[in-house]
């Protein structure tokens, strides 16, 4: 985490770290038991059946051994939650109430806080809301509304549903009676101004209130739905954008969705907030809504942090289908593939659940065609296949839409797959798919990428592992470690790195503990390895001897590298007499080296 820390003070840092007991952080997300001196519980982080995840008190850290991913309570908050290290610190600095002191590159402190006013009224408003829908006489149609759309009262709890009094002063004198600024109101987008009077008044009015919910969970903006009136009022009124709240970059459900998300491996995407909560309740829980119907590229690349597979399941009518198709362009571009799950007429997600159940449904989400099959379904059933026009109209559609992957493999599949339809050869579609114009932009879909898959770093040899676990678990040990071991006989590159620095801590007295010590490397194989070795309690028999045997292993490993460099480049050819003697002579040397013991670095050692 090089640089990670550096829009944070140092000594901020080891507060908040000090304050966030590992145990207690992952025992919120995990169900811990003890083991020993440790805790284990099965991985978040791969699928597994017997627990090889272990945190370790002693040494504030967590590893896994099935998995190998390691590291501080930093780590586990940003690798868990799939934030950046910045989030993971203010999540943390939230949770233990301390507040953060920022450097350079940070908002000032102005924008700091009134983004933590905007937070507070939201919170505020939202538990008004909670008890109005719960309590009051005003909450009674939404109470109607609600048992009329059989949601339960669980669910209402969960998404802390709310109702809006029917008043045009309700939320201003809830805001007077708080004695809160109405400008602050105004910017929070919960109340507006008439410029002829001056006076104040209520965006939201008799409405089905759905706090709207940043990643951590905070609310940070709403979405009402009318529940009485004409036909001229909007059916939905949402938050204006405000300093907390960007629609574009916000999905409704993804605080409470995300993990299911991560566990799935795609995102289901649907239209409305009652669709998403009728999914969850249904223990369909990978699923999330954008903020209104446009799905932008702010949203595939938040999905994409997640997961590389995305299931669009909008509404079965035109609109609904309109909007996944639009859909299509964001979710290429961020190299996301992309199902279509068609919900029969005259259906939404939410009434085919209550009609057909949870189970056929979830059957509808996993045999979801790919977009490209659904959209050829789609242009066939819209034009008349018996006419030139109409055949014309599909491949050009095709055309279109299969040219932005810009991908010769999907063309040509999809060019078959249309032939096929239309009952015409595959040459003649691939013909005139190359004739369309390319799109825009050339953008390759994650399905038929073919990068080479990513390689797993080299283990270090076991020898060097020992090592590294000695050096990490023995402290009183590492004054002999400094003046017997030189670096350079360590050959796994990430475990020479980790003992200059653990060693250069020692030497310099910068040494912080284990946890700080992580957080000077970026999270990865440097991290992994530093956990996997610290990790364990076993109480290992005479460190002192194993450490004086490995470090002379790997010397005697170090010079046998050598001669063999020596003894290949005597064997050239081209070697002349004056230096092959020489070459000999090193050799000697080496040997010798070989049957003596260790001796301080520096005295011909």
């Amino acid at each position: 985490m090089v640089g990670m820390a550096g829009s944070f003070p140092q000594n901020n840092l080891e507060q908040i770290r000090a304050a966030s007991e590992i145990v207690d952080v992952i025992g919120s997300y995990l169900p811990l038991k003890r083991a020993g001196a440790n805790f284990v519980a099965l991985c978040p982080f791969h699928k597994e059946k017997s627990p090889s995840f272990h945190v370790n008190p002693q040494r504030q850290i967590f590893h896994c051994f099935g998995c190998h991913k390691g590291g501080d309570v930093f780590t586990f908050v940003k690798e868990y939650e799939n934030i950046g290290f910045m989030d993971a610190v203010r999540r943390l600095a939230e949770r233990a109430k301390i507040p953060l002191e920022f450097g350079r590159g940070e908002p000032d402190q102005a924008t700091r806080h009134l983004k933590d006013q905007l937070l507070q009224i939201h919170e505020q408003i939202t538990q008004r809301w909670q008890n109005c829908l719960a309590n009051e006489a005003a909450g009674q149609l939404a109470r109607d509304y609600l048992a009329q759309r059989g949601v339960s009262a669980e669910a209402i709890k969960l998404f802390r549903l709310g109702a809006a009094p029917e008043a045009w002063d309700d939320t201003v004198n809830w805001a007077k009676s708080k004695s809160c600024d109405l400008t602050l109101m105004e910017q929070a987008g919960l109340i507006l101004k008439k410029e002829e009077t001056g006076r104040h008044y209520d965006r939201f009015r008799g409405r089905l209130m759905f706090p709207i919910c940043d990643e951590q969970g905070r609310v940070i903006a709403f979405s009402g739905r009318v529940l009485a009136g004409d036909e001229k009022t909007a059916k939905y009124v949402n938050s204006p954008e405000t300093p907390i709240f960007t629609k574009s970059k916000v999905f409704f459900g993804l605080d409470k969705s995300k993990r299911a998300v991560l566990d799935a491996g795609f995102a289901l995407v649907c239209e409305g907030q009652l669709d998403l909560i009728a999914c969850y309740m249904a223990g369909v829980q990978n699923v999330v809504a954008p903020q209104g119907t446009a799905f932008t590229a702010d949203h595939a690349r938040i999905l994409k942090r997640y997961v590389d597979e995305v299931v669009l399941c909008f509404d079965s009518d035109e609109a609904g289908q309109n909007a996944a198709t639009r859909s299509l362009d964001s979710l290429l571009a961020s190299g996301l593939a992309v199902r279509v799950a068609v919900v029969p007429s005259p259906h939404d997600p939410d009434s085919f659940i209550k009609e057909h159940g949870p189970d056929a449904f979830r059957q509808l989400v996993e045999k979801a065609a790919g977009f490209f099959d659904y959209y050829l379904n789609r242009l066939c059933a819209r034009h008349d296949l018996a006419t030139d026009k109409g055949r014309l109209a599909v491949v050009r559609g095709m055309a279109e839409a299969v040219r932005k992957t810009g991908n010769t493999v999907l063309l040509d599949k999809h060019a078959q797959t249309t032939a096929l339809r239309l009952g015409v050869s595959p040459e003649a579609v691939r013909a005139e798919f190359q004739k369309h114009p390319t799109a825009r932009t050339a953008l390759v879909p994650a399905e038929d990428s073919f990068e080479e898959p990513e390689t797993a770093a080299a283990r270090p040899s076991a020898p060097e592992f020992w090592l590294l676990k000695l050096v990490m678990l023995y402290e009183a040990e590492l004054d002999w470690v400094a003046a017997h071991l030189d670096p350079d006989w360590i050959q796994h590159p990430e475990v020479q790195h980790i003992l200059r620095r653990r060693l250069a801590a020692h030497e310099n007295r910068t040494w912080r503990g284990l946890a700080a010590f992580l957080d000077e490397f970026e999270a990865g194989d440097a991290q992994n390895l530093i956990t996997e070795a610290s990790a364990e309690e076993r109480e290992i028999p005479d460190p002192a001897r194993q450490l004086n045997d490995l470090v002379m292993r790997l010397r005697n490993q170090f010079l046998d590298r050598q001669l063999a460099a020596l003894t290949h480049r005597s064997s050239l050819p081209e070697i002349g007499e004056a230096e092959r003697l020489e070459l000999l002579r090193q050799q000697q040397r080496l040997r010798q080296l070989k049957r003596q013991p260790l001796n301080s670095v520096g005295e011909g050692g």
